[in-house]
């Protein structure tokens, strides 16, 4: 007697040959199992996807440095004219981050050593949140083989208004330090920031640094229309090397033009 449970043979149609419908019968079996393969690789490879996502990066920097990367298409923005470095290649940098930030920087020196001059121009983005304070960033650049930091050195005249110079606390011998500087705007969100080793005294490196800043000027604002108008303005205020050797008259000591010395680094 036939069990219930055994599975019944299923005929072939009328007019269909046993062996063809035998054979179309294994095609179908052979494609359902292929979609259920198929099926379980999608999620094992979901699965797998999920999971590197989570793994920790080798080499990820959490400051989020490594992720400023050159811009090979991007077309300079700024330039400095009529440079006094003359006889230095200027090299013109554009670094530019994920999350939206821009940086251009200028940097004149003789090839296999190092700048004598930089000049970088920040348009933040996001990104701004994850940085340090823009004081040590400028003292590591001034100074990338060792541990220093920076103190006030007082303010000098420039077509963008006062701008802060910055000298290294620990000075070597009685040569003149090299200068940094920083000048940030709110309206356009802008921060322009450097140093200069140029000139054998010190007024000699308030006034290069001064040149600098008033010679750069702006080649394309983008789809900024505040950054435009920021170099229209300065442009009008724009003095000879000569009066930015001058500093900026205050009565207060601390900004005085004697390069004071604080009691601590900024």
């Amino acid at each position: 007697m036939r069990s219930l449970l055994a599975p019944r043979a299923v005929l072939p149609p009328a007019g269909i040959h046993p062996a063809l419908w035998g054979f179309a019968q294994e095609c179908n079996g052979l494609f359902a199992r292929l979609l259920a393969y198929m099926g379980v690789l999608g999620l094992i490879t979901i699965l797998v996807v999920s999971l590197w996502d989570q793994l920790p990066r080798r080499g990820s920097d959490p400051d989020g440095k490594s992720a400023w990367s050159p811009a090979a298409r991007a077309y300079p923005a700024f330039a400095v004219s009529q440079s006094d470095l003359y006889g230095k290649i200027a090299a013109y940098e554009i670094l530019r981050n994920p999350e939206g930030g821009r940086k251009d920087v200028l940097r004149w020196g003789t090839p296999g050593q190092r700048p004598v001059a930089e000049l970088e121009i920040y348009r933040p983005g996001s990104e701004l949140s994850h940085f340090g304070p823009p004081i040590a960033e400028i003292a590591g650049r001034m100074d990338p083989d060792g541990i220093r930091e920076l103190q006030a050195a007082g303010l000098i005249d420039s077509k963008f208004g006062a701008v802060t110079l910055l000298g290294l606390t620990d000075r070597d011998g009685d040569a003149p330090p090299c200068l940094g500087f920083i000048k940030r705007f709110e309206a356009p969100n802008l921060r322009i920031s450097g140093w200069s080793c140029q000139g054998e005294t010190l007024p000699a490196r308030r006034a290069a640094i001064g040149c600098i800043l008033n010679r750069l000027i702006l080649l394309t604002a983008g789809n900024d229309p505040k950054l435009a108008e920021l170099f229209a303005h300065a442009e009008l205020r724009r003095a000879d090397c000569a009066a930015t050797a001058t500093p900026v008259n205050s009565a207060d000591w601390v900004t005085g033009a004697q390069d004071p010395r604080l009691r601590g680094s900024l």
